[in-house]
């Protein structure tokens, strides 16, 4: 990230103070790739307001490689501009916020869809001890959407979806979680230690905040029509949507990998228990293929939940999640030494099994056998043996995990 160096004392006449005679409580920045129609209108929106409220403040442009002159017009109306090499929303955000001397920060997009008149409702909250105050546009938080703002498929689907899920699958006190008019602490941003570098940046900052119960507010505002009109919006609904989901679904674990593995095992036992005895229920024989497709969901589910121990366990270590109580007691209940124990136990039985299975077949004079018998020696054998496998190798994997580290 470099940093241009055009005009980093803005002048009064454009409501702000400069940051070397007194202390910047707000940095209002701006991200920018070509958005030279609407850039300049945000700024003296901020700007006007930021002095009509006495808010010593600055505005940071994070440029993202424009070619239409936005660096220029931001200089020229005093704004600080700060050259971001790598691409991305995140990215531009990131060389933004670091260089933001503020002790708060506002963000909004320079597409004139955000009324930057709306920053004291912002910067009030944040002074009352907010760590974030999101806004909030849909009108399920209060919000508003102006006639041709939001395309319908965002508004009534996308948007309210992924705002749902956020709220049930991590508990953020949100309406809206893609708005991009957004206050908080320049401390919070240190501490939550972002890393997305594209669109799911603004999502990361929700989820993670809300992970790390920090204290979230919403304020509604008032989204208006994009004011560009010669170039096309950055977002694309099909391939950001699933970038989101995505995001969602690698930061719950619970929901990727514990829930399903969970039901898999369900169903798994439920078949064992019809199908070892060769039950028939509704004229139905349940035999040894039943068997067959039961371990199938066994094993299925049982490395779904290694997975979900073992995703926690990175995630929480690197601090993209916060500690889990109930984790540490799984490793305090289940240590290394009581696991393989346990795979040693489930790995024996498994090979006791399979030695019977050997035997029957030494009896036949290594013949024919009877399958339907000896497979259900031999299927719960393959399965006993494979869980123990797998248990010893998560196991070690576990504590490689959990090696302290510098």
């Amino acid at each position: 990230m470099t940093e241009n160096t055009l005009d980093t004392t803005p002048s009064l006449a454009h409501g702000e103070v400069s940051p070397r005679s007194h202390p910047v409580e707000l940095s209002v920045v701006i991200p920018c790739l070509n958005e030279a129609e609407t850039l300049g209108t945000c700024i003296r929106k901020a700007q006007r307001t930021m002095a009509e409220h006495g808010i010593n403040g600055e505005i940071v442009v994070a440029d993202n490689g424009s070619t239409d002159g936005s660096p220029e017009i931001a200089a020229e109306l005093g704004a600080r501009v700060v050259s971001v090499a790598g691409k991305g929303y995140g990215r531009a955000l990131m060389g933004g916020i670091a260089a933001a001397q503020g002790r708060y920060v506002i963000m909004g997009d320079a597409d004139d869809s955000y009324d930057f008149t709306e920053i004291p409702r912002f910067l009030e909250r944040l002074r009352e001890g907010y760590d974030l105050v999101q806004g909030c546009r849909l009108p399920s938080g209060g919000g508003r959407i102006l006639p041709g703002a939001m395309p319908p498929l965002h508004r009534w689907w996308g948007n309210p979806m992924f705002s749902l899920l956020v709220r049930q699958w991590f508990k953020a006190p949100i309406h809206d979680v893609y708005c991009g008019l957004r206050g908080f602490s320049k401390r919070l941003y240190e501490r939550l230690g972002l890393q997305c570098t594209g669109m799911e940046f603004a999502v990361e900052m929700v989820i993670k905040s809300s992970l790390f119960q920090e204290r979230i507010a919403e304020v509604p505002i008032t989204l208006h029509p994009d004011g560009r009109k010669k170039r096309a919006p950055h977002l694309r609904t099909f391939r950001d949507g699933w970038r989101t989901l995505r995001f969602f679904l690698m930061y719950s674990p619970r929901w990727l990998f514990l829930v399903p593995g969970l039901v898999l095992i369900l169903v798994g036992v439920l078949g064992y228990a019809l199908a070892l005895p060769g039950l028939t229920l509704g004229g139905v024989t349940l035999d040894v293929h039943t068997l067959l497709f039961a371990s199938l969901f066994l094993l299925m589910g049982y490395q779904s939940l290694q997975f979900s121990i073992l995703t926690k366990t990175f995630a929480i270590a690197e601090g993209l999640l916060p500690p889990d109580p109930r984790l540490e007691r799984f490793y305090r209940v289940v240590p290394l030494e009581r696991g393989l124990f346990l795979a040693a136990v489930a790995g024996l039985g498994g090979v006791l099994l399979l030695g019977i299975a050997a035997r029957q077949w030494q009896v036949t004079g290594f013949g024919d056998l009877d399958y339907a018998r000896t497979m259900r020696v031999v299927i719960p054998g393959v399965t006993l043996a494979s869980l123990g496998f797998q248990t010893v190798l998560s196991g070690f994997f576990l504590s490689i995990l959990g090696i302290p580290r510098r």
